[in-house]
């Protein structure tokens, strides 16, 4: 994580993720049950070794015209969104101001009482308690059940789980670096890998719901016109200055209201 400054002078903290040698491997197509299709491209990113590559994913690498990764995933398309295969992907994918979903395992903290790991307000610490200021307290019922049920909030693992952070609006982009600046923070250590998506919640969902009710200019976001194809290679970065930044979508918090 690190800060920058928007265009009227406010501190805003970002996490700057980069984009790390990925590429189109495939392009699928399934058929469901229902006749239904479900089409995504996969991509994979972040350069392997081939002595530490399994000989199935060698054998799809090389398939697809591409170096080994270490990371392959898919990302559900509509079916004229199939990208070529071997496609280099660049961070101008994301547009500046847009927003965007983070997907990563969250900090692990090993095993902790209840009081960290659920916010348990804890015992009395004057009289009456006796040394078990944190204890977690009683965790039965009566005769019936006579048992603990499932699920019950106590004490064990915390963190280390999958986790998503919604929202998150792109605030910046460096093509010659390929990083991308999000305004928040991000699950994860240092250095990890991330899955970064377009939101679900603010852009996919609405743009669904639009199109199924017939309003197509009320599919891409406010002052967008079109989208280049394909979205978010090399060469499409070289059209564009090597640092975009997004204006604030705020009023100056230095001014005034009048």
């Amino acid at each position: 994580m690190t800060a920058m400054w928007d265009n009227h002078g406010a501190r805003v903290p970002v996490t700057v993720l980069q984009v790390e040698d990925c590429q189109v491997t495939a392009n699928v197509k399934t058929v469901r049950p229902d006749n239904t299709e479900y089409h995504a491209v996969q991509v994979a990113a972040s350069d392997r070794p081939e002595k530490t590559t399994t000989a199935q994913m060698l054998g799809h690498f090389e398939k697809a015209g591409v170096s080994p990764k270490r990371i392959v995933k898919e990302f559900p398309v509509t079916p004229d969104a199939h990208v070529p295969v071997g496609t280099t992907l660049s961070a101008i994918h994301f547009v500046p101001g847009q927003f965007v979903d983070v997907v990563a395992n969250s900090l692990g903290k090993g095993f902790q009482g209840t009081m960290k790991r659920w916010n348990f307000k804890g015992l009395r610490a004057s009289h009456g308690v006796s040394a078990s200021h944190r204890a977690a307290g009683a965790i039965g019922a009566h005769q019936d059940p006579g048992r603990v049920w499932p699920g019950k909030k106590m004490a064990g693992r915390m963190g280390g789980v999958r986790r998503t952070t919604l929202n998150l609006t792109v605030v910046r982009i460096d093509t010659s670096l390929d990083l991308i600046y999000v305004k928040g923070c991000v699950s994860g250590v240092d250095d990890a890998h991330v899955l970064v998506r377009d939101a679900k919640k603010k852009m996919t969902h609405i743009a669904q719901v639009n199109h199924a009710k017939g309003n197509f200019d009320k599919v891409l976001p406010k002052h967008v016109d079109d989208l280049p194809f394909p979205a978010g290679t090399a060469e499409l970065a070289k059209e564009f200055p090597p640092v975009i930044v997004a204006p604030s979508k705020r009023r100056s918090p230095f001014v005034p209201i009048e």
